[in-house]
């Protein structure tokens, strides 16, 4: 069973559980709302044409056993730099204070590749000790390889070394999250 617990604006604010948190968080467009949504066969996370929807830190409870948090996206949204900046500053404070977190799944948009936003959330996590997957979203879409970089494990000491590759509107690539995660 899938519940909403709620969306909630501070870190400070967050609940208080011991369940297992697995966020997922990515440039704005990336596609990471429909890509939980897929994961867990439900809509429950907001999709959007319009990047930048997601603001607030979302958590939905899978069969009180974990957490799937639904993080703001970064990168491409139109909004004013004061609020940019301020969920960048909620983001690492998440990233560094909530024990619960046991996977960040950073989200790349498999059309363009990395950008220097990813490297740096990737950076940062890696001096952080914060363990993150990368996951390429929008595998069923046409791949601009010359637009590719590709990630080494070794440069990266918190990332874990499978890198995924997802599309949520065919439905591939699902297995392996779930697996992670711990639900069907």
């Amino acid at each position: 069973m899938i519940k909403f617990v709620g969306s909630f604006e501070t870190v400070g604010s967050l609940p208080k559980t011991q369940f297992a948190e697995y966020a997922f968080v990515g440039r704005s467009n990336v596609g990471k709302s429909s890509l939980i949504n897929a994961i867990v066969g439900s809509p429950v996370a907001r999709t959007s044409n319009t990047p930048g929807r997601t603001q607030s830190l979302n958590l939905f409870n899978i069969d009180d056993r974990v957490m799937i948090v639904d993080l703001p996206g970064y990168g491409y949204a139109r909004v004013a730099r004061t609020d940019a900046l301020r969920w960048l500053k909620r983001l690492e404070e998440y990233l560094l204070q909530r024990r619960q977190l046991k996977r960040l799944f950073i989200l790349i948009d498999s059309r363009i590749g990395p950008r220097d936003s990813d490297l740096d959330l990737m950076d940062f996590c890696d001096a952080n000790a914060v363990p993150y997957q990368i996951v390429y979203t929008k595998k069923d879409k046409k791949v601009r390889e010359d637009k590719q970089i590709k990630l080494n494990h070794e440069e990266h000491g918190a990332m874990v070394q499978e890198i995924l590759e997802t599309s949520a509107e065919k439905k591939t690539g699902l297995e392996k999250i779930r697996a992670e995660i711990g639900i069907k």
